[in-house]
């Protein structure tokens, strides 16, 4: 098999949950049947928030291009970045080494277009929005985003979950969220920010939802056992 280098930390709560998701995408018997990983854990990189909300923090970029050169000296055969909107600095990433990088905007496009949807429900950081991160991708496959006319409410909710809150309190203000964005005209709703994909139990029930951080398990799987 083949070892996909991780750049971790964004946040770390969102690395681990991508490893147990990897760890049940393999029906193992033994240890050696689990796909290898190098996972570079680094909560020190500047914050996006900061960066693109604020207009006040340090640029991720350089931090990110280090992580993945440390990745391919360690030996991965392909990065991954478990952070929907630390994509904005996917080019620096990309750039840094001559793997191939699996792109989770990418993937959750694709995945979102054969499953017929075309109304986007982001439940993401406002960073995600201002920075178009998902822009081209939709672009590509004839998607539609759907943001809140003020999403400050779902930041909140966001940092809420970096801060290690996920109760049934939260969940609930995560579900009304969700049911705004519905309001606003979201025929799918997509889990655009991975601290959110700790808190997926409380989406409503009635309208289907793509969680992004599934979308780069596959691929991660695939690219591994390939």
């Amino acid at each position: 098999m083949k070892t996909v280098g991780i750049l971790g930390g964004m946040g770390p709560e969102a690395t681990i949950l991508l490893m147990q998701k990897l760890l049940a995408a393999v029906p193992a018997r033994d240890d050696a049947d689990h796909l290898p990983l190098i996972v570079h854990q680094n909560p020190q990189v500047p914050s996006r928030i900061a960066a693109l909300i604020e207009g006040t923090g340090a640029d991720p970029g350089p931090i990110l291009a280090r992580m993945a050169r440390d990745l391919h000296i360690a030996g991965a055969a392909a990065l991954a970045m478990p952070c929907n909107t630390a994509h904005h600095y996917a080019p620096a990433v990309v750039a840094a080494t001559p793997l191939p990088f699996l792109n989770m905007l990418d993937l959750t496009a694709a995945a979102l277009a054969a499953q017929g949807a075309r109304r986007i429900g982001m439940l993401a950081s406002p960073a995600t929005r201002l920075a178009r991160v998902f822009e081209a991708p939709f672009a590509a496959r004839g998607l539609t985003p759907v943001t809140l006319p003020d999403d400050s409410a779902l930041l909140a909710v966001i940092r809420a979950v970096k801060a290690g809150d996920t109760g049934a309190t939260l969940g609930s203000r995560l579900h009304a969220q969700a049911h705004r964005l519905i309001n606003e005209g979201a025929d799918h709703i997509l889990v655009a920010c991975t601290e959110l994909s700790l808190m997926t139990g409380h989406l409503p029930e009635a309208t289907p939802w793509t969680d992004s951080l599934d979308c780069l398990t596959s691929a991660i799987a695939d690219f591994a056992q390939s």
